[in-house]
């Protein structure tokens, strides 16, 4: 029974919406559905109801149809879902692995100006790196100078809040950015003199920010277009791509989170083929490459990595740029996009995943465990 469990991390707030089915964007029929494809039972934990020192847990598993919370061993091999930003979180964590509990995707929230240094030490990768640099008042005032549209972005940001861009249009310099006065959440005004508010500068001077220059990514319906690449380990342990949609970003802003209204569909409905003169085949061949360089670059120096959803470009003259990387990839754009196999696949691959991990596990001699059957 121990070798065939395997665990999802989640969040608090996620994991208390486990018996309702209330847990958001997270499919816990599709974790079963493909856990069950590799002989696996999951079950649902949280970093705190986890006891390292006796290696158990408390968990939900689905019980003739019904989520029962139950004390239970600790599965060896645990697929983290939760973003641990605590100190002390990350050192549980790091106590699990050190006792032999094989914790993938350990951390899945990275700061962005780490990520670009990282994928800037591949010389392949740079030039799919836009310009981009730590916010300085030094590094501002260069930017500008060099160039005529930018992006600000908080180093530790989350589903597009806290980004401004600054453009220069008819030799003004304008900032649109999210406001409270605004219906829509987005407003742009002129800058006074080319400077941004004493606020603002206070802000990302104060706070870890990335200035970077904005990709003129290629539109639909006049709207910039920007990709989700699924990438991912599967039973072989290598890193392939799962799937690919397109964001389009909402009318009244440059961003093309999901959360911030973007719509979403499929790379060969957002991308005008023909006017472009590209061919699919050969446009997503490019992309995979790319899309599997950077997580094979990534995992190089970030142990324990194996699902990653990166945000890529296309400009009009069908050069691919690196945006952002999502450790913590929410699938459910595939499912918005009507890719439902590719929705599937998204959860099946880090169950394969883990199914590698069990096995490989089970042949490492260990000495045998003794646990009190008092607990269960």
């Amino acid at each position: 029974m121990l070798q065939e469990t395997i665990g999802i991390m989640f969040d608090s707030r996620m994991y208390r919406g486990i018996p309702a089915g209330r847990t958001g964007q997270e499919s816990l029929a599709n974790y079963e559905q493909a856990a069950a494809c590799f002989g696996l039972t999951p079950c649902f934990i949280r970093l705190e109801d986890v006891d390292p020192d006796t290696k158990t847990c408390i968990a939900y598993v689905k019980k003739e149809g019904i989520y029962v919370r139950q004390k239970m061993p600790l599965p060896p091999v645990i697929h983290n879902r939760a973003l641990q930003l605590r100190r002390s979180e990350q050192h549980q964590v790091t106590k699990l692995l050190l006792q032999g509990i094989q914790v993938y995707n350990v951390r899945n929230r990275y700061r962005k100006d780490h990520i670009h240094e990282m994928l800037y030490q591949d010389p392949s990768l740079r030039q799919h790196l836009p310009r981009a640099v730590k916010a300085t008042p030094e590094s501002l005032a260069y930017m500008m100078e060099h160039y005529d549209d930018l992006v600000i972005k908080p180093c530790s940001g989350s589903i597009g809040h806290g980004i401004m861009r600054i453009f220069q249009k008819d030799g003004q310099w304008k900032l649109t950015c999210e406001t409270r006065t605004s219906r829509k959440g987005w407003a742009t005004f002129r800058l006074n003199k080319g400077q941004l508010p004493s606020a603002t500068l206070r802000r990302i001077f104060r706070h870890a920010y990335l200035i970077e220059e904005r990709i003129p990514l290629v539109r639909y319906e006049g709207r910039p277009v920007d990709l989700r690449v699924s990438v991912q380990r599967g039973n072989d342990g290598l890193w392939a791509i799962t799937g690919i949609f397109a964001k389009v970003a909402p009318a009244h802003t440059f961003v093309t989170n999901i959360a911030q209204g973007s719509k979403v569909m499929t790379l060969a409905e957002a991308v005008d083929l023909q006017a472009a003169d590209w061919h699919l085949l050969e446009l997503e061949a490019r992309i995979r490459s790319v899309g599997l360089r950077i997580a094979r670059t990534l995992a190089s120096s970030l142990p324990h990595l194996a699902d990653l959803g990166l945000d890529l470009g296309i400009t009009e003259n069908s050069q691919i740029y690196f945006i952002e990387c999502n450790g913590r990839d929410q699938r459910y754009g595939f499912r918005k996009a009507g890719m439902t196999e590719h929705w599937k696949a998204s959860y099946r691959q880090p169950m394969a995943y883990g199914r590698l991990l069990l096995d490989q596990n089970s042949r490492i001699p260990r000495q045998p465990q003794t646990y009190d059957r008092g607990l269960y």
